[in-house]
């Protein structure tokens, strides 16, 4: 029988981690010893084919050097040493720059970036990839991720993450990771608004632009994505919308009731 709520036995007695509470394991009879729970034997999970991602407000399409004008325009605003500043690249200066950005970026498989493309105005927006793309253990990130000034913050970029991770989990992978400078707050904020769960800090993690980085981690399980789906489309849904564009409902709001219902094991409804 698989149980939740476990306190990690020590040599010094019982201490409690992060997330134990939400940790499942049983019993082994041989040795007494809480372990995780036996996996159902199946194949590998898919590796992600790099296709046309379709969406109500944002369209991701495989990134391609026909988006370079378009993703030159939305990643060379005035503000964009500050938009750039925890990303490993640096502002771009010319449209042949990211030309050669995204020949070096998608030369190898291990990354598949996506234009994020606003359906309303049909231009790039911004960027974001699959990366870190484990089939043996089921997990996956979204990473390296940029919107500009047209879409940050709006329905597409909600949208955008919410396709990754609808697309992710249909293929059957248990973990969907956010990772970014510790010192990051607005992506911080956002990992923690589309519902991912704040996992740990890695200190002195990476040297990003010749400056120390701790790294926050981040992830959405797939016991918890029915619910965080439900969030979703609640808050994607036109009828969630003022005539003049203001949300009803926060995301937030929603996106926490869906992973405290996960957690209990309630319904995956809203209401």
């Amino acid at each position: 029988r698989t149980t939740t709520a476990l306190m990690v036995r020590g040599s010094r007695g019982v201490s409690g981690g992060l997330h134990d509470a939400t940790m499942p394991y049983v019993i082994d009879p041989a040795t007494q010893l809480a372990i995780g729970p036996e996996m159902e034997a199946r194949e590998l999970v898919q590796v992600p084919e790099h296709k046309v991602l379709e969406g109500r407000y944002c369209r991701l399409e495989p990134l391609e050097a026909r988006h370079a004008a378009e993703l030159y325009a939305c990643s060379s605003p005035a503000d964009a040493e500050v938009r750039f500043r925890y990303l490993f690249d640096a502002p771009p200066r010319s449209v042949e720059e990211v030309e050669s950005w995204i020949r070096r970026s998608t030369a190898t498989p291990a990354y598949l970036y996506y234009a994020v493309v606003d359906k309303a105005s049909g231009r790039v927006g911004g960027r974001q990839s699959l990366m870190r793309i484990d089939p043996t253990h089921r997990s996956i990130e979204n990473g390296n991720v940029y919107m500009g000034p047209g879409v940050a913050r709006s329905r597409v970029a909600t949208e955008a993450n919410y396709l990754f991770a609808s697309y992710v989990f249909g293929l059957g992978y248990r973990r969907f990771e956010w990772k970014c400078d510790a010192l990051n707050a607005k992506s911080r904020s956002a990992a923690l608004r589309f519902g991912f769960t704040y996992e740990g800090h890695f200190r002195r993690a990476i040297i990003n632009k010749g400056r120390s980085r701790d790294t926050s981690w981040f992830a959405m399980i797939d016991e918890e994505w029915p619910y965080l789906d439900e969030a979703y489309q609640t808050w994607l849904h036109p009828d969630n919308f003022h005539p003049d564009g203001s949300q009803k409902r926060r995301l937030s709001d929603l996106t926490k009731l869906a992973l405290e219902r996960a957690r209990l094991g309630g319904s995956a409804s809203s209401e």
